[in-house]
């Protein structure tokens, strides 16, 4: 193996007992770092790796996940999900399923907005499948709508997982964010489609009894305006060159405490310290992931595991769709058991050296490689919006198993057509930031 011993390999194994064992992902990459630079590399002090691991959170745009974790916080106090779901009603609500429907748009409005898919799950499992149940919608159904649905916001700007992706891959978080729109509008039209088919034979009827007038639908639209031209103005700004991702994330917290506080005014001044605190919660739990995949790619650098892998690879698979065809296969297995976040961090280092060779646009993989970990979500037995879905509803996992095959049959349809077709991932970065 290139001069590289079994020895070498121990932190990896280590780290794979620590995960089944379900230690906290960040402590796991932390401990197994040490363990590798303490016991087996003697050349390089500890504590000039954990001085390493330490500056790797100076890096401005890691600025961006705190920016935008609060935004969410911010917007999911306002009262803003009250308005989107009127104006998704409005919208959708004629349609078979109408609550259905809804379900899914509200979903793909959130996503400029809150970029969560648990927090998505966990709104719409709160707001939206109560309703459902009382008008006749099987609660399985309705919940694995919810999970599923909630993929979308982690496509539309401003995922937390693509900030992620980008920071690792050391790519543009603009081009990016621009290149989840069309795979986040595709999920949207797949789902609303699933849901068409399925209740036109349930027998699940509509919200609304007829087509809402314009007057209705333009009410709707201004009365939660400032939700809906948000990712607009976040797009915009980044097209004209007046503020970076990053800044654009400090001024939608600015925006969106404005409009709660003035606007809306559900926002009170006794819930800055519960926003505050789910902020600063939120984020540290990122960022300790962070530094302890920022000492692990230390080990792995220093141990050229990542060019090694690289060559194994590009010997079974020197074609690039055969590559990607086989990563997707492999990703989606690591998407049950690992969190979208902390896979991209310990992969991407692996995986860079293989994409550069095989000529893959670093942006498009990251689509793919998002929505590829995404879907583990909604996936047994580790899947965290299917958690989260059963465990508000009390809904058996088996029972949500067998409800959302349709809805993941979609989202891997999806992520097949993006891999295979680039030009619709990157037709607007290219046209927006070329």
């Amino acid at each position: 193996m290139d001069g590289i011993s079994f020895l070498s390999f121990t932190p990896m194994i280590l780290l794979l007992i620590l995960f089944i064992i379900r230690v906290p992902i960040g402590t796991s990459l932390i401990l197994t770092s040490m363990y590798y630079f303490v016991f087996i590399n003697t050349a390089m002090p500890p504590d000039l790796a954990l001085q390493n691991m330490v500056s790797s959170l100076e890096v401005f745009t890691l600025l961006a996940v705190p920016f935008f974790v609060m935004v969410g916080v911010v917007m999911n106090a306002s009262g803003i999900s009250k308005r989107l779901y009127s104006f998704a009603d409005l919208l959708v609500g004629h349609m078979n399923g109408g609550l259905g429907q809804v379900n899914v748009v509200i979903s793909t409005l959130m996503g400029g907005i809150s970029g969560s898919s648990n927090a998505d799950t966990a709104m719409d499992c709160k707001m939206l499948v109560p309703e459902m149940e009382r008008r006749g919608y099987d609660k399985a159904f309705s919940g694995a709508l919810s999970a599923s649905s909630s993929i979308i916001p982690a496509m539309i700007p401003p995922g937390i997982v693509m900030i992620i992706y980008a920071m690792v891959a050391k790519v543009s978080i603009g081009r990016m964010f621009l290149a989840g729109y069309v795979p986040g509008f595709m999920l949207c039209i797949g789902l609303m489609l699933a849901v068409h088919i399925i209740s036109k034979k349930r027998g699940y009827g509509r919200s609304r009894d007829k087509i809402a007038s314009l007057r209705e639908i333009l009410v709707g639209a201004m009365s939660a305006i400032f939700a809906l031209l948000m990712p607009f103005g976040f797009l915009l700004g980044i097209r004209f060159g007046l503020f970076t991702p990053t800044e654009g994330g400090a001024i939608a917290v600015v925006f969106c405490l404005l409009v709660g506080v003035f606007v809306y005014k559900e926002i009170k001044w006794s819930q800055f310290y519960q926003i505050i605190k789910e902020t600063f919660t939120s984020t540290a739990e990122v960022l300790y992931i962070v530094v302890g995949a920022s000492l692990f790619g230390y080990y792995l650098s220093w141990e050229r595991i990542p060019v090694m892998l690289s060559n194994v690879i590009l010997q079974f698979a020197d074609n690039k769709f055969v590559f990607l065809l086989v990563i997707n296969v492999i990703l989606l297995f690591l998407g049950m058991f690992i969190e979208a976040g902390p896979a991209i961090i310990i992969l991407v280092p692996l995986l860079m050296a293989p994409l550069q060779a095989l000529g893959i646009d670093p942006i498009h993989f990251g689509i793919i490689m998002t929505l590829n970990l995404v879907i583990g979500g909604i996936t047994p037995p580790f899947g965290s919006m299917m958690f989260i879905s059963c465990s508000l509803l009390k809904l058996p996992m088996q029972n949500f198993v067998k409800a959302n095959m349709p809805f993941l049959g979609v989202a891997v349809l999806v992520l097949l057509i993006i891999t295979y077709v680039p030009g619709l991932v990157m037709f607007i970065p290219n046209l927006v930031m070329p």
